[in-house]
């Protein structure tokens, strides 16, 4: 059941930016998702350290303004591994969408931190390093 879980909270993450055919992104239900002390870290050469609210600003902003349209992002494979009440996932992702009237596709790799609360899995924490 725990991987099933954590499969549901993965995808609720990814959903998250989703605004494909009008829907609109609800990246703001990733503070339900994360920890409140949450660690959000961009690899690579714009290395930086987010806070939850700190990375849903922007993107929530980036996709409702009109700039970033018909966009989703989505696992394409994944290892998870549960041990008790942590876990962890490794995971290869792609994303789509049309950013300012031009195409935009890319993908990397995101991991992926659980932890088991009262609630149920949550994120602890999650760094992601985008293919250049």
């Amino acid at each position: 059941m725990s991987k099933t879980e954590i499969d549901a909270v993965t995808a609720d993450f990814f959903g998250a930016f989703d605004n494909r055919v009008g829907k609109v992104a609800d990246v703001a239900r990733i503070r339900r998702l994360i920890l409140p002390s949450g660690v959000i870290v961009k690899s690579g050469p714009e290395f930086t350290v987010y806070t939850v609210d700190e990375f849903i600003e922007p993107r929530q902003r980036l996709l409702t303004d009109g700039r970033l349209v018909e966009f989703s992002e989505w696992e394409v494979s994944e290892r998870t591994e549960i041990a008790g009440d942590i876990a962890s996932r490794f995971g290869e992702y792609r994303k789509s969408g049309i950013l300012d009237g031009e195409l935009y596709e890319g993908g990397g790799t995101k991991t992926i931190q659980f932890v088991r609360t009262s609630d149920g899995w949550r994120i602890a924490a999650l760094a992601w390093y985008d293919q250049p």
